[in-house]
């Protein structure tokens, strides 16, 4: 009897204890619901400790999330609002953070603009591509157009700095520079010359970032830079419109038409 007696008790106590645990999470949870925690404010700041923020505003990202998020301070998916804001433009990478009582903190990094991609995509300092309105662009600012197949990001922008850099000390910039389907790459610089550079080594799939292919790269682009000096003293004020460098001992120009010069 007495061994039944405190069994008894035992199982009154532990039910006592589970009433009161329900009561408690039940208390909880109403009070998690009320309206004083819905996620009412988003404050926008730069992932960077000192960066600013050049092109996603409040409203492009008010615009986004409007009537997208869903549960409040304590349930809502901080990866799902993470992944809804990382499809608002420019944004690249987005750190989402709970701000007591009701508000969330989204730190994002941008998109840097480095050249236009194709027929309506950018790409980005880091050869990603994304999409985004150019008008957003600040007054002034000229984009290099660049083009390639799909999945050829990272390769055209390292060939584009390479073009650069060869032709930085020349005073020349690239307007253009196009990579064929079959891996061939044409050039456009700032004076209107069309350079022909055939086709990139880096085309091996067993090598897609064209490490292998760099050098032969550069050093079509090198004999045709070294030998600038002498050809446009040699040219007697007539210009360029395109040269083909695919020679393995040289290459050949096509010089511009001659504009008559109307007689009196």
């Amino acid at each position: 009897m007495f061994q039944d007696a405190r069994l008894i008790n035992f199982i009154a106590n532990s039910l006592a204890v589970l009433a009161v645990v329900a009561l408690l999470i039940g208390v909880v949870y109403w009070v998690a619901q009320r309206p004083y925690f819905a996620v009412s404010a988003l404050q926008l700041q730069p992932a960077e400790e000192d960066g600013e923020l050049r092109f996603v505003t409040a409203s492009s990202l008010n615009e986004t999330i409007r009537g997208k998020l869903r549960g409040n301070f304590f349930f809502i998916d901080l990866d799902e609002v993470r992944e809804l804001v990382e499809t608002t433009p420019w944004v690249r990478h987005a750190r989402i953070q709970r701000v007591w009582p009701n508000a969330l903190t989204v730190y994002v990094e941008e998109h840097q603009p480095l050249a236009l991609w194709n027929e309506n995509a950018m790409i980005n300092t880091w050869g990603e591509a994304f999409t985004a309105y150019a008008g957003d662009l600040p007054p002034g600012t000229v984009l290099p157009q660049l083009r390639g197949p799909a999945d050829s990001e990272r390769l055209v922008v390292q060939r584009y700095a390479e073009v650069a850099r060869w032709f930085a000390p020349l005073q020349l910039r690239i307007n253009e520079l196009a990579l064929s389907p079959r891996y061939a790459w044409e050039v456009t610089l700032s004076d209107g010359i069309r350079l022909n550079l055939g086709r990139d080594p880096a085309a091996d799939i067993a090598d897609p970032h064209g490490r292998s292919g760099a050098l032969p790269f550069a050093a079509r682009i090198e004999r045709f830079v070294e030998a600038w000096p002498r050809l446009a003293q040699s040219l007697n004020g007539r210009t360029i419109a395109s040269a083909d460098l695919r020679y393995p001992n040289g290459f050949a120009i096509t010089l511009a038409p001659v504009t008559p010069i109307p007689s009196k």
